[in-house]
């Protein structure tokens, strides 16, 4: 039986939540939100959907949805260019792979955004598939995406890890019955990534790689 290591990518592999909050901040912005910073931090690693919903609330004009998310989209392209990988993301996936691992990643990008930060990683090579939010009807905290994740990979949740870097990936992880590791990176506090289902937290993929031996991906 094959094993797989599923990985978020925005703030996990890919310095970008920051990125993330400032574009969305914008975004909010321009339609005459004033939404704070720290609340989209919290919220990023939603889709688009749920992000707007869980900042604007349910009394808002869903009909203007799509264009706040078309204008985050549209503000954050322009970074689409010169994504910074977070250190030894690569070199994390590639060693995976050496080690037998099916390395699969679950992320809410698609598209052109995906295509972006899968350059940046530079390691498809050692990816062998991705979930996409555009894959499943509901995107984390449920568990679809990671599920849709272990269907591709063709192996069962007792014989998979997922790495996330925010509490929404903890709880889908944990949902789908997986091993779940933090890691730090993303600008979530420990206690909140523990309270959320990390078994495991590390700072970084750096960090990750190098304790390898004693983590749940040995």
């Amino acid at each position: 039986m094959g094993r797989a290591a599923v990985f978020d990518v925005d703030g996990t592999l890919v310095d970008t939540n920051h990125l993330h909050v400032a574009t969305w901040w914008e975004a909010f912005r321009q339609a005459g939100h004033q939404v704070p910073m720290h609340a989209i931090h919290r919220a990023v690693g939603l889709g688009s959907t749920d992000l707007v919903a869980h900042l604007l609330g349910d009394d808002r004009d869903t009909d203007r949805d799509a264009e706040l998310s078309a204008a985050h989209k549209t503000l954050y392209g322009q970074y689409f260019d010169r994504l910074p990988a977070l250190e030894d993301a690569g070199p994390l996936l590639r060693r995976l792979d050496r080690d037998g691992w099916s390395v699969v990643l679950a992320t809410s990008a698609g598209g052109a955004e995906l295509s972006a930060l899968r350059r940046a990683i530079d390691a498809d090579d050692a990816i062998t598939a991705t979930a996409s939010a555009d894959d499943v009807d509901a995107g984390k905290p449920a568990p679809e995406p990671v599920e849709h994740a272990l269907e591709l990979a063709g192996v069962p949740a007792e014989h998979a890890v997922f790495v996330g870097d925010t509490v929404w990936d903890m709880r889908a992880g944990s949902r789908a019955g997986v091993r779940c590791v933090g890691v730090l990176c993303g600008g979530i506090p420990r206690a909140d990534l523990e309270e959320a289902g990390a078994e495991a937290i590390y700072d970084d993929p750096a960090h990750l790689l190098a304790s390898l031996a004693e983590s749940p991906l040995a």
